[in-house]
Protein backbone atom coordinates (compact mmCIF):
# COMPACT_ATOMS: atom_id res chain seq x y z
CA UNK A 1 0.00 0.00 0.00
CA UNK A 2 1.42 3.32 -0.54
CA UNK A 3 1.84 6.15 1.82
CA UNK A 4 -1.02 7.32 3.57
CA UNK A 5 0.99 9.61 5.53
CA UNK A 6 -0.56 13.79 5.27
CA UNK A 7 -0.32 15.74 2.09
CA UNK A 8 -1.93 19.19 3.68
CA UNK A 9 0.28 21.79 2.93
CA UNK A 10 1.27 23.74 5.83
CA UNK A 11 0.57 26.97 4.35
CA UNK A 12 -3.34 26.36 3.82
CA UNK A 13 -4.22 29.74 5.41
CA UNK A 14 -2.11 31.63 2.75
CA UNK A 15 -4.63 32.67 -0.21
CA UNK A 16 -5.63 30.46 -3.32
CA UNK A 17 -3.02 31.60 -5.85
CA UNK A 18 -0.34 31.63 -3.80
CA UNK A 19 -1.08 27.66 -2.40
CA UNK A 20 -1.74 26.89 -6.05
CA UNK A 21 1.81 28.07 -7.19
CA UNK A 22 3.83 27.18 -4.12
CA UNK A 23 1.99 24.20 -1.91
CA UNK A 24 3.44 21.15 -2.71
CA UNK A 25 7.08 21.90 -3.51
CA UNK A 26 9.87 24.48 -2.24
CA UNK A 27 12.91 24.71 -4.56
CA UNK A 28 15.38 21.70 -3.76
CA UNK A 29 18.22 22.14 -1.35
CA UNK A 30 20.89 20.32 -4.37
CA UNK A 31 20.19 22.73 -7.12
CA UNK A 32 17.04 25.65 -6.13
CA UNK A 33 15.13 24.18 -8.96
CA UNK A 34 11.89 26.29 -8.73
CA UNK A 35 9.93 23.90 -10.76
CA UNK A 36 9.27 20.46 -9.85
CA UNK A 37 11.99 17.84 -11.31
CA UNK A 38 9.98 15.30 -13.77
CA UNK A 39 11.69 12.38 -11.65
CA UNK A 40 11.02 10.05 -14.82
CA UNK A 41 12.31 6.61 -13.06
CA UNK A 42 10.53 3.82 -12.66
CA UNK A 43 12.88 2.60 -9.19
CA UNK A 44 14.27 4.30 -6.56
CA UNK A 45 18.10 2.71 -4.82
CA UNK A 46 17.03 1.46 -1.46
CA UNK A 47 19.44 1.98 1.83
CA UNK A 48 19.56 -1.45 2.67
CA UNK A 49 16.62 -4.16 2.29
CA UNK A 50 13.37 -2.24 3.55
CA UNK A 51 15.73 0.98 3.66
CA UNK A 52 13.59 3.21 1.30
CA UNK A 53 14.58 6.90 1.25
CA UNK A 54 11.94 9.55 1.65
CA UNK A 55 9.55 6.67 0.99
CA UNK A 56 9.95 6.18 -2.56
CA UNK A 57 10.58 2.08 -3.55
CA UNK A 58 9.26 1.47 -7.04
CA UNK A 59 7.40 4.53 -9.34
CA UNK A 60 3.61 2.76 -9.60
CA UNK A 61 3.58 3.27 -5.47
CA UNK A 62 5.31 6.65 -5.39
CA UNK A 63 7.31 9.24 -7.21
CA UNK A 64 7.82 12.91 -6.05
CA UNK A 65 6.56 14.29 -8.76
CA UNK A 66 3.34 12.80 -8.48
CA UNK A 67 3.43 13.07 -4.52
CA UNK A 68 4.12 17.23 -5.42
CA UNK A 69 0.83 17.16 -7.51
CA UNK A 70 -0.81 15.38 -5.04
CA UNK A 71 0.30 18.11 -1.65
CA UNK A 72 -0.80 20.56 -4.34
CA UNK A 73 -4.27 19.51 -4.92
CA UNK A 74 -4.88 18.42 -1.48
CA UNK A 75 -4.48 21.80 -0.26
CA UNK A 76 -6.41 23.84 -2.91
CA UNK A 77 -9.30 21.88 -1.70
CA UNK A 78 -8.80 22.29 1.79
CA UNK A 79 -7.84 18.61 1.90
CA UNK A 80 -5.19 16.29 4.54
CA UNK A 81 -5.01 13.67 1.42
CA UNK A 82 -4.38 13.73 -2.18
CA UNK A 83 -4.06 10.70 -4.76
CA UNK A 84 -3.27 11.17 -8.51
CA UNK A 85 -4.73 9.07 -11.26
CA UNK A 86 -4.19 8.19 -15.10
CA UNK A 87 -7.89 9.49 -15.76
CA UNK A 88 -11.13 10.82 -13.78
CA UNK A 89 -12.56 8.14 -14.83
CA UNK A 90 -9.79 5.68 -13.10
CA UNK A 91 -10.00 7.95 -10.03
CA UNK A 92 -14.14 7.20 -10.23
CA UNK A 93 -13.19 3.56 -10.54
CA UNK A 94 -10.88 3.71 -7.22
CA UNK A 95 -13.68 5.81 -5.49
CA UNK A 96 -16.10 3.35 -6.34
CA UNK A 97 -14.21 0.01 -5.65
CA UNK A 98 -12.71 1.32 -2.10
CA UNK A 99 -16.51 2.26 -0.66
CA UNK A 100 -19.11 -0.46 -1.83
CA UNK A 101 -19.36 -3.50 -1.86
CA UNK A 102 -21.42 -6.35 -3.34
CA UNK A 103 -25.31 -6.06 -2.47
CA UNK A 104 -24.00 -1.84 -1.32
CA UNK A 105 -26.96 1.05 -2.86
CA UNK A 106 -25.63 4.12 -4.56
CA UNK A 107 -26.79 7.40 -5.14
CA UNK A 108 -26.16 9.33 -7.81
CA UNK A 109 -27.39 12.57 -10.43
CA UNK A 110 -30.24 11.98 -12.60
CA UNK A 111 -28.19 14.00 -15.22
CA UNK A 112 -24.70 12.79 -14.43
CA UNK A 113 -21.42 12.60 -16.66
CA UNK A 114 -22.02 9.86 -18.95
CA UNK A 115 -18.55 8.11 -18.22
CA UNK A 116 -19.36 8.13 -15.12
CA UNK A 117 -22.67 6.56 -15.72
CA UNK A 118 -21.42 4.00 -17.83
CA UNK A 119 -19.15 2.94 -15.40
CA UNK A 120 -21.76 2.33 -12.46
CA UNK A 121 -24.18 0.85 -15.02
CA UNK A 122 -22.33 -1.22 -17.27
CA UNK A 123 -19.72 -2.76 -14.60
CA UNK A 124 -20.51 -2.35 -11.21
CA UNK A 125 -24.21 -3.84 -11.71
CA UNK A 126 -22.16 -6.59 -12.53
CA UNK A 127 -20.58 -6.41 -9.16
CA UNK A 128 -24.27 -6.47 -7.25
CA UNK A 129 -24.06 -2.96 -6.58
CA UNK A 130 -27.28 -0.63 -7.04
CA UNK A 131 -28.24 2.63 -7.91
CA UNK A 132 -30.63 5.35 -8.02
CA UNK A 133 -30.45 8.54 -10.42
CA UNK A 134 -31.92 11.73 -8.53
CA UNK A 135 -32.25 15.65 -9.17
CA UNK A 136 -29.63 16.49 -7.32
CA UNK A 137 -31.36 20.17 -6.36
CA UNK A 138 -34.47 18.46 -5.11
CA UNK A 139 -33.26 17.79 -1.81
CA UNK A 140 -36.23 15.56 -0.87
CA UNK A 141 -35.58 13.16 -3.74
CA UNK A 142 -32.15 12.54 -2.27
CA UNK A 143 -33.78 12.24 0.80
CA UNK A 144 -35.89 9.44 -0.17
CA UNK A 145 -33.42 7.58 -2.34
CA UNK A 146 -31.19 6.85 0.41
CA UNK A 147 -32.15 2.87 1.52
CA UNK A 148 -30.97 1.07 4.62
CA UNK A 149 -28.14 -0.18 2.19
CA UNK A 150 -26.85 3.16 1.10
CA UNK A 151 -23.01 3.72 1.14
CA UNK A 152 -22.43 6.88 -0.96
CA UNK A 153 -24.10 10.01 -2.27
CA UNK A 154 -22.36 10.61 -5.36
CA UNK A 155 -22.95 14.24 -6.71
CA UNK A 156 -21.46 16.46 -9.32
CA UNK A 157 -22.55 20.43 -8.89
CA UNK A 158 -23.16 22.01 -11.70
CA UNK A 159 -24.66 19.05 -12.95
CA UNK A 160 -22.71 17.84 -16.50
CA UNK A 161 -24.36 18.70 -18.98
CA UNK A 162 -27.71 20.15 -17.19
CA UNK A 163 -25.44 22.55 -14.93
CA UNK A 164 -28.44 21.81 -12.13
CA UNK A 165 -27.30 22.68 -8.67
CA UNK A 166 -26.86 20.52 -5.39
CA UNK A 167 -26.39 21.63 -1.63
CA UNK A 168 -23.33 19.91 -0.72
CA UNK A 169 -24.27 20.92 2.85
CA UNK A 170 -27.41 19.44 2.96
CA UNK A 171 -26.72 16.57 0.86
CA UNK A 172 -23.75 15.31 2.92
CA UNK A 173 -26.47 16.02 6.51
CA UNK A 174 -28.26 13.63 4.96
CA UNK A 175 -25.28 10.91 3.60
CA UNK A 176 -24.62 11.59 7.07
CA UNK A 177 -27.42 10.72 8.93
CA UNK A 178 -27.21 7.53 6.47
CA UNK A 179 -23.79 6.60 7.37
CA UNK A 180 -23.21 7.50 4.01
CA UNK A 181 -20.26 8.92 2.55
CA UNK A 182 -20.61 12.15 0.41
CA UNK A 183 -18.53 12.16 -2.62
CA UNK A 184 -18.50 15.54 -4.84
CA UNK A 185 -17.37 15.76 -8.83
CA UNK A 186 -15.94 19.11 -8.36
CA UNK A 187 -14.80 19.23 -11.84
CA UNK A 188 -17.06 21.76 -13.33
CA UNK A 189 -16.39 24.18 -10.77
CA UNK A 190 -12.49 23.41 -10.13
CA UNK A 191 -11.15 24.21 -6.56
CA UNK A 192 -10.98 27.69 -7.01
CA UNK A 193 -15.05 28.17 -7.35
CA UNK A 194 -15.71 25.62 -5.01
CA UNK A 195 -14.10 23.50 -2.06
CA UNK A 196 -16.83 20.97 -1.11
CA UNK A 197 -14.77 19.33 1.76
CA UNK A 198 -15.38 22.84 3.72
CA UNK A 199 -18.98 21.99 2.99
CA UNK A 200 -19.37 18.64 5.10
CA UNK A 201 -18.31 16.42 2.16
CA UNK A 202 -16.40 12.92 2.70
CA UNK A 203 -14.32 13.22 -0.63
CA UNK A 204 -13.60 15.63 -3.93
CA UNK A 205 -12.73 14.12 -7.12
CA UNK A 206 -11.38 16.03 -10.52
CA UNK A 207 -11.02 15.09 -13.71
CA UNK A 208 -7.57 17.23 -13.62
CA UNK A 209 -7.86 17.02 -17.29
CA UNK A 210 -10.28 19.74 -17.56
CA UNK A 211 -9.88 23.18 -15.22
CA UNK A 212 -6.74 22.20 -13.46
CA UNK A 213 -4.82 20.83 -15.76
CA UNK A 214 -6.60 23.59 -18.22
CA UNK A 215 -4.24 23.13 -21.76
CA UNK A 216 -5.94 20.47 -22.98
CA UNK A 217 -2.86 18.49 -22.83
CA UNK A 218 -3.01 16.15 -20.17
CA UNK A 219 -5.05 13.50 -18.89
CA UNK A 220 -5.37 12.79 -15.07
CA UNK A 221 -7.88 12.77 -12.29
CA UNK A 222 -7.52 13.23 -8.35
CA UNK A 223 -9.21 12.26 -5.09
CA UNK A 224 -8.99 14.85 -1.90
CA UNK A 225 -10.34 13.56 1.55
CA UNK A 226 -9.64 14.26 5.15
CA UNK A 227 -10.15 10.87 6.06
CA UNK A 228 -7.33 8.99 6.88
CA UNK A 229 -9.24 5.72 6.76
CA UNK A 230 -11.11 6.42 3.12
CA UNK A 231 -7.37 8.06 1.82
CA UNK A 232 -5.55 4.74 3.07
CA UNK A 233 -8.62 2.65 0.85
CA UNK A 234 -7.51 4.70 -2.25
CA UNK A 235 -3.65 4.34 -1.62
CA UNK A 236 -3.89 0.77 -1.36
CA UNK A 237 -6.18 0.69 -4.78
CA UNK A 238 -4.06 3.27 -6.31
CA UNK A 239 -0.81 1.36 -5.81
CA UNK A 240 -2.72 -2.05 -6.07
CA UNK A 241 -4.49 -1.20 -9.04
CA UNK A 242 -1.97 0.95 -10.79
CA UNK A 243 -4.05 3.45 -12.11
CA UNK A 244 -1.17 6.28 -11.91
CA UNK A 245 -0.18 9.34 -13.51
CA UNK A 246 3.69 9.26 -15.22
CA UNK A 247 5.75 12.14 -13.59
CA UNK A 248 4.97 13.97 -16.97
CA UNK A 249 1.83 14.17 -16.65
CA UNK A 250 1.66 14.60 -12.64
CA UNK A 251 4.23 18.06 -13.84
CA UNK A 252 1.96 19.32 -16.68
CA UNK A 253 -0.94 19.33 -14.08
CA UNK A 254 1.09 20.82 -11.56
CA UNK A 255 2.08 23.49 -14.18
CA UNK A 256 -1.37 23.99 -15.32
CA UNK A 257 -2.32 24.27 -11.57
CA UNK A 258 -0.41 26.94 -10.84
CA UNK A 259 -2.54 29.83 -12.92
CA UNK A 260 -5.98 28.36 -11.89
CA UNK A 261 -6.98 31.29 -10.44
CA UNK A 262 -6.26 33.56 -13.42
CA UNK A 263 -7.45 31.25 -15.89
CA UNK A 264 -10.64 30.70 -13.85
CA UNK A 265 -11.77 34.53 -13.47
CA UNK A 266 -11.22 34.44 -17.55
CA UNK A 267 -13.01 31.60 -17.87
CA UNK A 268 -16.26 33.21 -15.53
CA UNK A 269 -15.96 36.68 -17.13
CA UNK A 270 -15.99 35.45 -21.05
CA UNK A 271 -19.21 32.81 -20.02
CA UNK A 272 -20.98 35.80 -18.08
CA UNK A 273 -20.82 37.39 -21.54
CA UNK A 274 -22.05 34.74 -23.81
CA UNK A 275 -24.71 33.85 -21.51
CA UNK A 276 -25.96 37.48 -21.74
CA UNK A 277 -25.40 37.14 -25.61
CA UNK A 278 -27.58 34.00 -25.75
CA UNK A 279 -29.98 34.91 -23.88
CA UNK A 280 -31.06 37.62 -26.23
CA UNK A 281 -30.92 35.19 -29.30
CA UNK A 282 -33.81 34.39 -31.18
CA UNK A 283 -32.40 31.23 -32.17
CA UNK A 284 -31.97 30.23 -28.10
CA UNK A 285 -34.70 28.51 -26.62
CA UNK A 286 -33.06 28.54 -23.28
CA UNK A 287 -29.32 29.06 -21.40
CA UNK A 288 -28.82 26.88 -18.23
CA UNK A 289 -25.96 29.12 -16.43
CA UNK A 290 -26.32 28.98 -12.19
CA UNK A 291 -25.53 32.42 -12.58
CA UNK A 292 -28.79 33.92 -13.78
CA UNK A 293 -31.32 34.85 -11.17
CA UNK A 294 -33.97 32.91 -12.73
CA UNK A 295 -31.71 29.51 -12.62
CA UNK A 296 -33.45 27.23 -9.83
CA UNK A 297 -29.88 26.47 -8.50
CA UNK A 298 -28.64 30.22 -8.28
CA UNK A 299 -29.62 30.91 -4.74
CA UNK A 300 -27.14 27.44 -3.54
CA UNK A 301 -25.07 28.39 -5.87
CA UNK A 302 -24.08 31.83 -4.63
CA UNK A 303 -23.93 30.55 -1.32
CA UNK A 304 -21.20 27.93 -1.78
CA UNK A 305 -19.39 29.00 -4.78
CA UNK A 306 -17.33 32.37 -5.46
CA UNK A 307 -18.35 32.69 -9.14
CA UNK A 308 -20.81 30.58 -11.38
CA UNK A 309 -17.70 28.90 -13.95
CA UNK A 310 -16.83 28.98 -17.81
CA UNK A 311 -19.44 26.21 -18.56
CA UNK A 312 -22.79 27.20 -20.34
CA UNK A 313 -25.62 24.88 -21.93
CA UNK A 314 -28.05 26.28 -24.67
CA UNK A 315 -31.57 24.82 -25.98
CA UNK A 316 -32.30 25.04 -29.48
CA UNK A 317 -35.53 24.80 -31.48
CA UNK A 318 -34.90 21.24 -32.45
CA UNK A 319 -32.25 18.13 -32.35
CA UNK A 320 -31.15 19.79 -36.20
CA UNK A 321 -30.91 22.96 -34.48
CA UNK A 322 -28.19 21.77 -32.44
CA UNK A 323 -26.09 20.02 -34.83
CA UNK A 324 -26.51 23.16 -36.68
CA UNK A 325 -24.86 24.97 -34.63
CA UNK A 326 -22.51 22.84 -33.73
CA UNK A 327 -21.40 22.50 -36.78
CA UNK A 328 -21.21 25.94 -37.89
CA UNK A 329 -18.17 27.37 -35.09
CA UNK A 330 -14.94 28.31 -36.00
CA UNK A 331 -13.32 29.84 -32.82
CA UNK A 332 -15.50 27.39 -30.60
CA UNK A 333 -13.74 23.87 -31.49
CA UNK A 334 -16.08 20.71 -32.01
CA UNK A 335 -14.95 18.78 -29.58
CA UNK A 336 -14.95 16.42 -26.44
CA UNK A 337 -14.20 17.76 -22.74
CA UNK A 338 -13.74 21.08 -21.47
CA UNK A 339 -12.29 23.59 -19.42
CA UNK A 340 -9.03 23.99 -21.77
CA UNK A 341 -8.16 27.62 -22.36
CA UNK A 342 -9.71 27.40 -25.98
CA UNK A 343 -13.33 27.04 -26.45
CA UNK A 344 -14.93 23.93 -27.08
CA UNK A 345 -18.82 23.69 -28.58
CA UNK A 346 -20.43 19.55 -28.20
CA UNK A 347 -23.27 18.36 -28.71
CA UNK A 348 -23.80 15.64 -25.51
CA UNK A 349 -26.38 13.22 -26.82
CA UNK A 350 -24.19 12.20 -29.69
CA UNK A 351 -21.02 12.97 -27.93
CA UNK A 352 -20.19 12.96 -24.21
CA UNK A 353 -23.52 11.29 -23.45
CA UNK A 354 -24.17 8.71 -25.53
CA UNK A 355 -23.99 6.23 -23.07
CA UNK A 356 -27.38 8.13 -21.18
CA UNK A 357 -29.53 7.32 -24.58
CA UNK A 358 -32.44 5.13 -23.35
CA UNK A 359 -31.95 5.45 -19.75
CA UNK A 360 -33.21 8.03 -17.26
CA UNK A 361 -30.17 10.33 -17.62
CA UNK A 362 -31.01 10.38 -21.65
CA UNK A 363 -29.85 14.17 -22.36
CA UNK A 364 -32.55 16.39 -24.74
CA UNK A 365 -31.02 15.83 -28.28
CA UNK A 366 -31.55 19.83 -28.79
CA UNK A 367 -29.30 20.67 -26.09
CA UNK A 368 -25.66 22.17 -26.94
CA UNK A 369 -22.89 22.39 -24.67
CA UNK A 370 -20.16 24.96 -24.71
CA UNK A 371 -16.64 25.27 -22.54
CA UNK A 372 -16.04 28.75 -22.88
CA UNK A 373 -12.14 29.96 -23.30
CA UNK A 374 -10.08 32.81 -22.34
CA UNK A 375 -9.66 34.02 -26.02
CA UNK A 376 -10.96 37.65 -26.33
CA UNK A 377 -14.68 37.94 -25.49
CA UNK A 378 -15.31 39.91 -28.80
CA UNK A 379 -14.49 37.20 -30.88
CA UNK A 380 -16.17 34.58 -29.48
CA UNK A 381 -19.40 36.27 -29.39
CA UNK A 382 -18.69 37.20 -33.41
CA UNK A 383 -18.06 33.16 -34.01
CA UNK A 384 -21.58 32.46 -31.97
CA UNK A 385 -23.41 35.64 -33.73
CA UNK A 386 -22.07 33.90 -37.31
CA UNK A 387 -22.70 30.10 -36.21
CA UNK A 388 -26.49 31.23 -35.02
CA UNK A 389 -27.26 33.20 -38.21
Amino acid sequence: MGNTESTRDEGTTQGFATRAIHAGYQPNAENGAVNVPIYASSTFAQDGVGGMRNGFEYARTGNPTRKALEANLAALEHGSYGRGFSSGMAATDCALRAMLRPGDHLVIPDDAYGGTFRLIDKVFTQWGITYTPVAVNDLDAVRAAVTDNTKAIWIETPTNPLLNVGDIAAISEIAHAANAVTVVDNTFASPYLQQPLTLGADVVLHSTTKYIGGHSDVVGGVLVTNDEELDAAFAFLQNGSGGVPGPFDAYLTMRGAKTLAVRMDKHCDNAEAVVDFLQGHPAIESVLYPGLPEHPGHEVAARQMTRFGGMVSVRLKDEQAALDFCSRTELFTLAESLGGIESLIEHPGAMTHASTAGSVLEVPADLVRLSVGIEDIADLLGDLEHALS
